[in-house]
């Protein structure tokens, strides 16, 4: 895909943290959603703004039909704080397309340009609005939060990159990247005032009102919604499609990162169907089968997984229903006792809500703004960052891995400078019973600060070195890095210890704490742990043993959810109904021991990608593939199986790691534990080699 200069897409995205986090605003109006579908076009280097905008309004007014007398387009106005001219050009090409004068707004940063994070590409963005009344003046609505000038497409011109300092560089080529919600679409098409009042949503609203005590959804908002009943609704809706849609991806709600977004989200739906919806225990999974019926055809994964996301969304709402009874009756308790009007909110409790019982801050100011209360703030903010004082301490020693930036990236590219050659991590062999692993010396192609590629660095600085070749394994997938360290030529006893290894646009980046002085054009010898290496391909062949056995044993696909293999252990995640017996772990030991004692020859292959989706029984997870692909197989040569056509009975899996070249060497292998993540998926943990006969 790294050669595609135009795409065009849908995809799935959820807006419920970080940056882009819609979450407090789903329910309260009519256009608001945790999960949409994103349609959108991009362009990497190829058309920019003037075909954008053309094309855009070209699909809207006349391939869709939609009267372009309610649409209107916002603009960038520019920024004087940060030295921005208003985007003219994008005013002059609406202009020229037959767009009115007063229907052409310009907005500030806030509105109109557009930023991911912190740092990163960036630039000033188109947005198109759409009038839902119609035969008025509603340029003073956009960008006002009113219910019936809704955005419906935005087009971002990436033309920056945020640096960390916060200064803005230009890019050495511009980028589109528009998205248009289908939801929004769907809505303006089927001449509807909410996006909860299309089909998308219609199917669902009336599932909930059969499973709950409420009157039928009305569409009210705001103080028109006695009760919040409409506004629980559209919440209920809204969350039981994010938490499907995520839930079939492999996520479960957890105590971090992305699964604790989810575990919000599910927390929130179940207080808002439970509470307000007066709805029985169970009724949010029950809504599961009509998400699966609107969206199945399109995500075929919600129907193969239907059965568990009705149990992982059953097991969480049954272990946070009794913590909300208590904290429901601990807030009544406690602004019972409350004096006066204006008085604030313990935040010691709003804390022990969140620490003890589960609550997600959120809910917790939603609960209390129901009761017109507001927490003290202040304080809980002082609670929050002495915990999150005791993590930073923590983590303090961690130190972040350099990764070469897109102005780097593109510098490079302008300069000619070779994607790094790699291939010496694949060519090992097995000699009298041992590996031999090649030699390999590169010359230093680049050096990379942290900020800027730089011609050479001094003794005890950090920096990132691209080399013309390398012998190291860089993170792909599941396998950890490789371990080693660079000596420069003719100076063998200074040595510089590989830190990290990244990959990004073809490059691999070593990064290193420089002994002596080091500089572009410097040849480098490369030493490999060939010990650590040895240990990560008898972990990663098990794994993929591990997997042909689980399937063999259990007569059952067991989807793979995930997997790590480090020096000392493995880690598989994959989905199965239950946790296995000690007969079935017994018998899935037996099983890979068997094929251990075979010493069964491992095969590998690089193959158009398209050709080695067509062998049978290959094992595959959910992520992109490059191609040509690698493919690795037991006993049977890879080129046997694209011949046959026929199912095998042996290990065939796409995989970019490094592998033994026999099974032997793993020695043997033993279940250290196997446990229920969450309903429907299991983690297996294993060890290898000495550590499993010790364990054994």
């Amino acid at each position: 895909m790294a050669t595609f200069r135009r795409v065009a897409n849908s995809q799935k995205c959820v807006r419920a943290g970080g940056k882009h986090n819609d979450l407090e605003d789903v329910g309260r109006d009519v256009f608001h959603h945790t999960f949409f579908e994103m349609l959108g076009n991009w362009s990497f280097g190829d058309y920019f703004k003037e075909e954008a905008c053309r094309m855009a309004w070209s699909l809207l007014t006349e391939h869709y039909g939609i009267a372009a007398d309610r649409l209107y387009v916002s603009y960038f106005g520019g920024d004087a704080a940060s030295g921005l001219l208003a985007d003219e050009e994008t005013r002059n090409i609406w202009l020229d397309l037959g767009v009115p004068r007063p229907r052409v707004l310009p907005f500030g940063l806030k509105d109109n340009f557009w930023e991911m994070g912190d740092t990163g590409p960036c630039g000033p963005c188109t947005e198109i609005h759409y009038d839902h009344l119609g035969g008025r003046d509603a340029a003073g609505l956009v960008n006002a939060g009113s219910p019936d000038v809704v955005e419906i497409w935005n087009l971002v011109f990436i033309q920056y990159n945020r640096e960390a300092d916060q200064n803005l560089r230009l890019l050495p080529r511009f980028c589109v990247d528009t998205g248009m919600g289908l939801e929004r679409l769907v809505r303006v098409l089927q001449g509807k005032r909410s996006n909860y009042d299309t089909d998308l949503f219609t199917p669902l609203l009336d599932a909930i009102h059969q499973r709950s005590g409420a009157a039928p959804y009305g569409g009210r908002t705001g103080s028109a919604d006695a009760g919040q009943v409409d506004r629980a609704y559209r919440v209920v809706a809204d969350h039981v499609r994010t938490l499907a849609v995520c839930i079939a991806d492999g996520m479960h709600p957890g105590m971090s990162g992305a699964e604790l977004v989810l575990r919000r989200i599910l927390r929130r739906a179940v207080r808002f169907c439970t509470e307000v919806l007066k709805a029985p225990q169970g009724a949010l999974a029950s809504l599961v089968p009509t998400v699966v019926q609107i969206l199945g055809d399109v995500y075929p994964d919600l129907t193969r997984e239907v059965d568990r996301i009705i149990d992982v969304i059953n097991e969480n709402e049954a272990h946070f229903l009794s913590s909300l009874q208590h904290g429901s009756r601990l807030i009544q308790h406690t602004v019972s006792r409350m004096e006066g009007a204006g008085s604030l909110f313990p935040a010691s409790v709003a804390w022990s809500l969140h620490r003890d019982l589960g609550f997600p801050l959120d809910l917790v100011d939603l609960m209390l703004e129901e009761r017109g209360v507001q927490v003290d703030h202040q304080e809980l903010g002082r609670l929050l960052s002495q915990d999150n004082k005791v993590l930073s301490e923590q983590q303090a020693g961690a130190r972040p891995r350099l990764q070469l930036d897109v102005l780097s990236l593109a510098e490079l590219q302008r300069r000619g400078v070779p994607h790094t050659d790699d291939g010496l991590k694949y060519r090992y062999r097995l000699e009298n019973g041992r590996y031999e692993f090649p030699a390999c010396r590169a010359t230093v192609l680049a050096l990379y600060d942290g900020r800027a590629l730089v011609p050479e660095v001094r003794e005890g600085q950090r920096c990132g070195v691209v080399l013309d070749q390398t012998c190291f394994y860089s993170v792909q997938g599941g396998q950890s890095q490789d371990q080693g360290y660079l000596t420069r030529a003719g100076v063998q006893d200074v040595l510089c210890a590989v830190e990290a290894l990244t990959r990004s646009g073809g490059y691999v980046l070593h990064q290193v704490t420089a002994a002596d002085t080091l500089k572009t054009g410097d040849r480098v010898q490369l030493h490999l742990d060939q010990v650590h290496r040895l240990s990560c391909m008898a972990k990663h062949t098990a794994t993929h043993i591990l997997n042909f056995a689980l399937r063999k044993v259990l007569a059952q696909s067991c989807p793979q959810r995930g997997s790590h293999v480090s020096a000392d252990r493995l880690r598989f995640d994959f989905s199965v109904k239950g946790s296995l017996t000690c007969s079935q772990l017994q018998q899935v030991e037996d099983c890979i021991n068997d094929i251990i004692s075979a010493n069964q020859v491992v095969h590998s292959l690089e193959v158009p990608l398209q050709k080695a989706r067509t062998i049978r029984g290959l094992r595959t997870v959910d992520e992109v593939y490059p191609d040509p692909v690698r493919v690795v197989s037991l006993d049977v040569p890879v080129s046997e199986l694209l011949d046959r056509g026929t199912d095998s009975e042996t290990s065939v899996e796409l995989c970019c790691g490094t592998h033994l070249l026999r099974t032997g060497a793993i020695q043997d292998l033993v279940i250290v534990s196997e446990k229920q993540l969450v309903r429907g998926i299991s983690r297996i943990i294993a060890v290898t080699g000495q550590d499993a006969v010790q364990v054994g």
